[in-house]
């Protein structure tokens, strides 16, 4: 129960800060935004032309192996890019989320809903002073403990 009071506090707070949030909100955006310019295109020409000097390595029957190697390499830093793409993108529709709940909502939460709670609501670590409430948005709320 009191962890419950906790996140209904946490979300609260950030609802009576509302300005601040949206600002901040919107900063994480744009840091968000600034990140997705992944350089995939880099690393796929890289890839086609290592791949065009294997098939002439390969052609003439010399050693290859070096190449080989740099397009493994390069194949699992593309797998990289495009994994933290997604994280990126996870990430940005959380905010976006935040960010129009905190538009719509006109009044204070009063009681622990389940569903808000898994949609706003990235963790909630549990101290002996204190409840440090983070938000998928990126948002972080301490709680003190009631004694």
């Amino acid at each position: 129960m009191e962890l419950q009071e906790a996140v209904v506090k946490a979300i609260n707070s950030v609802l009576s800060q509302k300005s601040t949030a949206i600002g901040v909100l919107q900063e994480n955006i744009e840091e968000v935004l600034k990140q997705e310019n992944s350089p995939t295109n880099d690393v796929d020409g890289k890839l086609e032309e290592l791949q065009k000097q294997l098939l002439q390595k390969a052609n003439r029957n010399e050693q290859y192996d070096d190449l080989v190697e740099e397009i493994y390499k390069l194949r699992e830093e593309k797998q990289q890019i495009l994994a933290d793409k997604a994280e990126m993108e996870g990430v940005k529709q959380s905010i976006f989320n935040m960010k129009a709940f905190l538009n719509s909502q006109t009044t204070e939460i009063e009681e622990y809903d389940e569903q808000l709670v898994r949609r706003l609501i990235a963790k909630v670590t549990v101290y002996d002073e204190k409840f440090e409430v983070e938000l998928k948005s990126g948002l972080s709320v301490d709680i003190r403990r009631s004694k």
